[in-house]
């Protein structure tokens, strides 16, 4: 602009330093500070405003401070916004008495208090356990002919809620209702935590029912918290509905729900219910780790892990590539004398070859021979995919003509894979030989 022959006002340059600040740009915002100085254009309460306001939302209140001490140095009174701004800051970062201390200072210079001064506060009272002065906040902001917005609201239901005082959080909530406010997510997830809190689940359901009837989702958080409820009264089989229900709204349990209702039903004595849902934790995604944790719990519960146990977490563990830690319980249950089954010999393979590691694979195998045990069409495609994926194409070939030998034939992705690799590796006559071998095998098959 100046480049321009334009010389910015005031307006222009608080728009310029508000501007920048918002987006995060707070070295621009003071640049232009500074040049507004340098050319005599002299900042104002808003100009102040905007920069206490940029420093205060990334927490960085001594910059803010020091700005408002300056406006102040400079003879410009602050005013309500730079106060509320200030207040609403501290009480953020858990600064209460120096929030107050600037409370109390606002009202003593004569400026009122408004809306978004007294939200502030009372929501930080709240977060702190202070509901008798946060209500008498309320009350305060009533008499002065304020009304509390959805966000006051909230905040005071949820501390009522939270410290178990649901009578008055009913009061609260119906004084909500008269006064026009329309009720969120949030307030019916306070009101129905409360209620769960102090074992009136019917309550706490009528009001998650109210709640769907309005059309308000509901997010994991709630989720969660009203299948605690119902797991702390026993109550299983509603707990999986809404499980179901979960999935089908495109949420998938975190590691806190999946544990509460492990907890629950290997309380009621249904073993086979929580393993199922361990196997479930650990296929949910990036929550193996959470599986396994669960699994060092069961001694808790008077509990043995069995093979089958044990075979579901090393599957787990090798589908999600930890494959040490898989080998890590494999040897843990050879040690505590119990024989692997097929699917925890195939899974380790299968994870080790996925790693490189076809030396291990092959020891795996010849261990299962040694004990007697038959590879199937899973072991085998395992086996096959792998050993051919890792570049050892010729003992790959020996797996798939055992395989085919005894009867078990080879699904058309496990083939084609076997010969594009042999293309991949410029070994055109095996891959033909192959092609023609399988086609053999197909049309005899038909016939």
């Amino acid at each position: 602009m100046k480049r321009r022959g334009l010389n910015p006002d005031i307006v222009t340059y608080n728009s310029l330093i508000d501007g920048c600040g918002k987006v995060g740009l707070l070295d621009e915002s003071i640049c232009i500070f500074e040049e507004m100085k340098d050319v005599g254009c002299k900042p104002d309460v808003i100009t102040y405003n905007a920069l206490i306001n940029c420093f205060c939302k990334v927490d960085r209140m001594p910059q803010a401070f020091m700005f408002f001490s300056e406006m102040r140095n400079n003879e410009l009174k602050p005013n309500v916004v730079t106060y509320s701004t200030l207040i609403d800051a501290l009480c953020q970062e858990g600064m209460m008495q120096q929030a107050i201390k600037f409370f109390v200072d606002m009202r003593r210079i004569g400026l009122l208090p408004n809306e978004f001064t007294y939200t502030s506060l009372i929501d930080a009272n709240c977060k702190v356990g202070n509901l008798n002065e946060a209500l008498k906040l309320a009350n305060e902001m009533l008499q002065a002919g304020i009304e509390l917005n959805l966000v006051t609201y909230t905040s005071i239901l949820d501390g009522l809620c939270e410290g178990g005082r649901m009578k008055e959080a009913e009061k609260v909530f119906r004084a909500m209702l008269e006064a026009g406010v329309t009720p969120n997510q949030k307030v019916y997830t306070a009101l129905i935590h409360g209620y769960i809190k102090v074992k009136k689940l019917e309550t706490a359901m009528d009001l998650f029912k109210e709640m769907k009837e309005k059309n308000i989702k509901a997010d994991l958080l709630l989720y969660g918290t009203i299948i605690w409820g119902l797991c702390t009264q026993s109550k299983l089989d509603e707990s999986k509905l809404l499980i179901r229900e979960m999935k089908e709204y495109g949420l998938s349990a975190n590691p806190v729900i999946y544990t509460t209702l492990m907890d629950a039903h290997l309380r009621a004595g249904k073993t086979s219910e929580a393993l199922g849902l361990l196997h479930d934790m650990q296929d949910s995604g990036g929550l193996v780790q959470e599986a396994v944790d669960y699994f060092r719990r069961m001694p808790e519960f008077n509990l043995q892990p069995n093979v089958a146990v044990y075979t579901a977490l090393i599957d787990g563990l090798c589908k999600n590539n930890c494959i040490e830690a898989a080998k890590k319980m494999f040897d843990e249950l050879l040690e505590k004398d119990m024989i692997p089954d097929k699917i925890a010999y195939t899974a380790l393979i299968d994870g080790n070859l996925k790693h490189g590691n076809f030396l291990e694979a092959l020891t795996l195998h010849n261990r299962m021979i040694e004990v007697g045990m038959e590879l199937d069409l899973h072991a085998y495609t395992s086996l096959v995919w792998g050993f051919s994926q890792c570049g050892q194409l010729r003992q790959a070939r020996v797996f798939f003509d055992e395989m085919i030998g005894k009867g078990i034939l080879p699904d058309e992705i496990l083939c084609i894979s076997l010969l594009k690799k042999y293309y991949e590796l410029g070994n055109r006559d095996e891959a033909d030989e192959l092609q023609n071998e399988m086609k053999d095998v197909w049309e005899a098959e038909v016939f």
